[in-house]
């Protein structure tokens, strides 16, 4: 006879059977492998967001659109790269994050690196609720809380299907963004000339943002959630099926929505435009005072937001899932608690500054993965409890993309925290391989 389960792991068992598995501890067998369309439409949702097309427009009243365009297309096809390489270890072993830092950084140090970005992302779960409720009580005149309490619940709705409901959403999302927020982009452009739009340089030309902080807002927007790719690339059938899912968000999605958002900005030329209050796409169909426009734009506001915020609520509970042995399902409803209580402060108002945090201390992380896993250590499984070797490259990058991000802003915070910390990595993989080989011999 098999053991009496509690009724806390039969119910567990039968979300399971209903919704499916989320292999939270296990690698995602090959049969449970998803499709490269179902896979490719949980990607492209997540960065064809509003918040992407906010991002377009900070960048083009910062820099001046042909400048803002230049940072969007290196800074996607950067990301293309850095998700793809990471996306691509999940695909092979299909595990998630988690699992795969604990081969780098020890059995019991992986929980620092995936409980610190499990908790950025539970932060950006928080932000996009947040701004969620602001917008609807901007617009409407609704209570703050209320509006932010409603939009939490429904995106931990997505968020409890699992990869599934990423994958409906997804289904509604995108094509919502496709046809609205190209119709903005068009509508702003075509009444200001293309000429205009095209030659746009910014607010304030003789004190544009610096390359290398757009460069780097353009990374930090997914940085952290592309760092965990795994969650998501686990359940590719092959390496091929990662990468096309992959391009469907870096670069294409993410450029595609900040252009569309740059667009509009440079199209309506406002002296001092306030993305984050009402100069953005949903602003923008509210203004057109049509009560029919008006009604799609709030459900168009919610798919948006809420394919991101189900997104990062999912691989926030992943990660913390794994730490503290608890079932996908489970972690995220104490999250999401957390995570709407969090976006009744306005969190949403630290954005940029979220961003600046993001690319000094995330990309170091991604880049340990890749050089341990692909050049130092291919192949190896978890052999220490901690790996001091990938704190001491963490570190040293991360402090030195702060010395960067203080004193050279005409450089990528987030290209030189990934270059430093990889280098710095490398060589200690290669020292640490050569003193072994040393001690061998005597």
């Amino acid at each position: 006879m098999s053991p009496p389960q509690s009724a806390g792991a039969g119910s567990e068992a039968a979300l399971d059977h209903v919704l499916g598995q989320e292999y939270e501890h296990t690698p995602v067998p090959n049969v449970a492998r998803r499709s490269v369309m179902s896979l490719a439409t949980v990607w492209i949702s997540f960065p064809m967001i509003i918040t992407s097309a906010m991002t377009g427009s900070i960048l083009v009243a910062g820099m001046g659109f042909s400048r803002a365009l230049t940072a969007m297309v290196i800074g996607n096809l950067l990301m293309f790269a850095y998700v793809g390489l990471l996306g691509g270890l999940g695909a092979k072993h299909g595990l998630n994050f988690a699992l795969l830092a604990s081969r780098v950084f020890g059995r019991k140090g992986y929980a620092l690196a995936s409980g610190l970005l499990s908790s950025l992302l539970l932060g950006w779960y928080a932000v996009q609720t947040g701004i969620t409720g602001n917008l609807i009580h901007s617009s409407f005149g609704t209570g703050y809380l209320v509006m932010t309490l409603i939009a939490g619940l429904l995106y931990l709705a997505v968020t409890f299907v699992g990869i599934r409901g990423l994958h409906w959403l997804g289904m509604v999302s995108v094509p919502l963004f496709l046809i609205l927020g190209t119709w903005v982009a068009v509508d702003a452009g075509g009444h200001a000339g293309w000429d205009t739009v095209f030659s746009y340089s910014g607010t304030n030309p003789a004190s544009s943002m610096a390359f290398g902080v757009g460069l780097t807002i353009v990374i930090s927007l997914f940085v952290d959630a592309g760092t965990v790719s795994a969650d998501f690339n686990r359940w590719a059938k092959n390496g091929r099926d990662s990468w096309i899912a992959t391009f469907t968000a870096f670069p294409f999605a993410n450029c595609y929505a900040m252009l569309m958002g740059g667009i509009m900005t440079a199209g309506i030329a406002l002296p001092a435009p306030q993305p984050f209050g009402m100069d953005n796409m949903f602003g923008y169909m509210l203004n057109q005072h049509q009560t029919w426009l008006s009604t799609v734009a709030v459900v168009f506001l919610f798919c948006s937001l809420g394919s991101v915020c189900a997104h990062c609520l999912y691989n926030s509970a992943v990660g913390w899932s794994r730490i503290v042995g608890v079932k996908m399902r489970t972690a995220a409803v104490i999250l999401a608690a957390i995570g709407i209580a969090v976006a009744a402060t306005n969190v949403w108002a630290l954005f940029i500054p979220w961003l600046s945090l993001l690319g000094i201390i995330v990309p170091p992380i991604g880049a340990i993965v890749m050089v341990d896993q692909y050049l130092a250590r291919p192949g190896a499984g978890i052999d220490h409890q901690w790996r001091a070797q990938a704190f001491a490259a963490w570190a040293i990058g991360s402090v030195a993309a702060y010395v960067v991000e203080k004193r050279f802003p005409e450089f990528s915070t987030a290209v030189s925290a990934f270059v430093i910390s990889a280098v710095v990595y490398g060589l200690i993989a290669q020292f640490s391989k050569a003193a072994s080989i040393a001690a061998d011999r005597a």
